[in-house]
């Protein structure tokens, strides 16, 4: 049978047909991946709106709490996509119930004052959360404390501690005192009757307080006589205690130590480190203290300390007797750091901060949100290259945001002033086993567990181009720790 010729005209026809078909082909796979970017971009704005939604019902139960506002807010941002992406976090609710404290005590101190009048002021315990181990965390004597400021201290003590690795829940106390003008009678008397009232909620392995802002370790001791004398037992239930009765080498410094050894590994991220650098330091307090001595060691002109009535510049650095003299100033009970410029003859700048003075550092060390937009627009316009939180959130959100947006080196205090609460745990274990450790165990420790945490913050908050967001991976490393004891724990 002969077989037929095709055309060339039929035969062009075939192939614009065959390539109209593999066109056709083709298309629906274009279509397909359009589809899958605006399906991902509709599940990133559902999800926004229900971490909007979510914050609402937050905001709604605690009205008014703006600190303890603020720092659920920064976790929230940062660990929502980890917590909505496990569907056994979101089965268990693990974020609604980790930001809710587990406990929040308030009991009145009545005390009697120098006139021998009777004073009354009201004091707190938040015992935030207990998932990794019992609550751990300092004691506050400030007039600005209430429910909201230690609810803010408490739900960062839970990352905090988690971000150690170490065994300890989340915690913080504290009572609206005012220190400034208070004889040593007065602050005894004061200290032993708010132990009066917490001794009956605390416990070695319930609820191990430590000393903070206004509670250093004079009033530590204090605190532990009383409950001593209340309890009838020597047990480690308080930390930063003195070297003659259970106390740890290094835990004064620890903080700050924690503070400066947190930089420098973020320093040599991009191949720096402290010496021959200029470094701001706010307060003058106990952290300020530890990271101004640990700095200046490592070959930094430590040049600026602030208190409430200002800054001061000390062009030839603070090191020597300058910085023993910290420790002068904070027991005056005067909080005053003019003290330091009348003594010294630097200048002193009222009613300012030290944030406008150029550096390559900046150690915020004083107190909750001492440095606001215009301060880091500041010290970003300085060529400032590492901000590291000494103090307990003293960057507000928008500070940390210019931060983050000018991709400096940037680190949350829930990550690096985790020092001084790991030093704390290291004096529990010293208590627990009725042992001491050397100065230099112990600040080989506490160096293995900051580089730890820096690592960890690395591994979680490693963006593209090699930017490290720190608060991210603090925020992500500490919520994992927790949430996952949480989950095996079940719902309690």
């Amino acid at each position: 049978m002969a077989i037929k010729k095709m055309t060339p005209k039929k035969a062009d026809t075939k192939k614009t047909a065959a390539k109209k078909a593999d066109t056709k082909k083709s298309e629906p796979k274009k279509s397909a991946s359009k589809k899958t970017e605006v399906v991902k971009e509709v599940q990133k704005t559902s999800s926004t709106k229900d971490m909007h939604g979510f914050m609402k019902k937050i905001e709604a139960r605690n009205p008014g709490q703006k600190l303890f506002l603020q720092a659920v807010q920064e976790v929230v941002e940062t660990v929502w996509e980890t917590y909505t992406s496990n569907p056994v976090f979101v089965k268990n609710n693990i974020l609604e119930r980790m930001i809710e404290p587990e406990r929040v005590i308030s009991f009145k101190v009545t005390w009697v004052n120098d006139k021998g009048e009777v004073c009354v002021n009201r004091g707190y315990r938040i015992q935030q959360n207990s998932a990794i181990g019992p609550y751990k965390g300092g004691i506050r004597f400030d007039p600005k404390v209430d429910e909201s400021t230690l609810k803010f201290l408490a739900f960062e003590q839970t990352f905090k501690n988690a971000l150690t690795t170490l065994p300890m829940g989340g915690g913080k106390g504290g009572a609206d005192f005012d220190a400034k003008g208070k004889s040593e009678g007065e602050m005894m008397r004061f200290a032993q009757a708010f132990m009066q009232e917490l001794f009956r909620h605390i416990g070695p392995h319930t609820d191990v307080p430590a000393g903070d802002i206004g509670v250093g370790a004079r009033e530590v001791g204090y605190m532990f006589g009383m409950y001593k004398k209340l309890a009838n037992e020597f047990t480690g239930v308080i930390t930063g205690k003195g070297l003659n009765w259970g106390g740890s080498i290094f835990r004064p410094e620890a903080t700050g130590y924690g503070v400066v050894y947190f930089a420098q590994e973020q320093l040599k991220t991009i191949k720096e480190s402290f010496k021959g650098k200029r470094v701001a330091i706010s307060g003058f307090g106990q952290v300020s203290w530890g990271a101004a001595k640990k700095a200046s060691e490592l070959g930094a002109k430590v040049v600026t300390l602030s208190g409430p009535d200002g800054y001061i510049l000390d062009e030839k650095g603070i090191t020597g007797e300058k910085i023993d003299y910290m420790v002068e100033m904070k027991l005056s009970n005067r909080n005053l750091v003019k003290d330091y410029a009348d003594k010294f003859k630097v200048p002193f700048f009222p009613g300012k901060k030290p944030w406008e003075v150029k550096c390559d550092i900046a150690l915020p060390c004083a107190t909750q949100n001492e440095l606001n937009e215009k301060d880091a627009e500041n010290l970003v316009k300085n060529k400032v290259i590492c901000v590291t939180e000494g103090a307990n959130m003293p960057c507000t959100l928008e500070a940390t945001y210019i931060f983050q947006k000018a991709k400096i080196l940037f680190a949350p205090g829930k990550a690096s002033n985790a020092g001084g609460v790991s030093t704390s745990c290291f004096e529990m274990t010293q208590n627990a086993t009725f042992s001491g450790w050397a100065g230099s165990e112990v600040d080989a420790k506490l160096q293995d567990v900051m580089k730890k945490i820096h690592q960890a913050c690395v591994d979680h908050g490693k963006e593209k181009g090699g930017w490290v967001n720190y608060v991210k991976g603090a925020n992500i490393a500490g919520f994992m720790k927790v949430a996952k004891a949480m989950c095996e724990q079940g719902v309690v």
